[in-house]
């Protein structure tokens, strides 16, 4: 059975040097959901062939642009595809009236129940039980409340020696605080806006640089590591990955359209 992450964004704030805004997609024993939303998010699941409709959940780390500006072109498109089957978004609590009141000017009353779970922002909290998987959203240290989210697989299919799991650490500084929420995850998504040369920017945008993800990783003992939401001075991304790995040598680069098995 899947358990899968396809990369759908990687840059940080703007889209950039052929470099979309920041979404996930985990496949998790054929369970699909989705993490972050920015700006493009649903011409990028058309690009890779995925489904709108396969999408039964959708997590929401924080209300920057560049994290849920998509959300709703994806949210109308679903309706005017026919979707029928429920959504569940996991959001912070204002994106409810942020939602609505983009539907009421547009006179759009979707085909499907929204089903909206407001996030505690403030600490680990269990969001989602499944038969198969479980998700918990933890708090972040940014410039606005953001939360990062584990999934972890229950059950397991017999042929997979261990339970898989999974983390996102959107938009964050470096923070030894969610050591503990993200230890030994078989991969761990973490931002690397900046090099380390630009630690004090890194700090005063309460971003983490490349060198810092990683030592969040080699601390966490977490298996591998991508790095993602990067800095559009970027235009080569190899810098920041070879910082990285000079800490964590098990660390990719978030590529877009790139599957990664867990």
């Amino acid at each position: 059975m899947n358990f899968t992450l396809t990369v759908l964004g990687s840059n940080a704030a703007i889209p950039a040097n052929n470099r979309n805004l920041s979404a996930h997609l985990l496949n998790a024993n054929e369970r699909f959901f989705l993490i972050d939303c920015g700006e493009g998010t649903q011409f990028q699941l058309r690009r890779y062939h995925i489904s709108f409709q396969r999408i039964k959940q959708v997590f929401i780390s924080h209300l920057h642009g560049d994290h849920f500006f998509g959300l709703i072109g994806l949210l109308n498109s679903m309706h005017l595809l026919g979707r029928k089957e429920e959504l569940h978004l996991y959001a912070p609590a204002m994106l409810e009236e942020i939602i609505n009141l983009q539907l009421e000017v547009s006179q759009t009353t979707l085909n499907y129940s929204l089903v909206f779970h407001p996030l505690q922002m403030d600490q680990y909290d269990l969001v989602l039980e499944q038969e198969r998987i479980s998700v918990h959203s933890f708090p972040l240290r940014h410039s606005i409340p953001t939360c990062g989210f584990v999934f972890r697989e229950k059950n397991p299919p017999r042929k997979v020696p261990e339970a898989r799991s999974y983390a996102y650490c959107s938009d964050t500084g470096y923070s030894e605080s969610i050591i503990p929420f993200i230890q030994e995850v078989g991969l761990l998504y973490h931002e690397a806006t900046f090099m380390q040369a630009l630690a004090d920017a890194a700090a005063g945008k309460l971003h983490s640089t490349a060198m810092e993800a990683a030592t969040i990783a080699a601390k966490a003992r977490v298996k591998k590591l991508i790095v993602g939401h990067f800095s559009a001075r970027y235009e080569d991304v190899g810098p920041l990955l070879a910082e990285a790995r000079a800490v964590f040598p098990e660390t990719y680069p978030a590529e877009e359209g790139i599957i990664l098995n867990i």
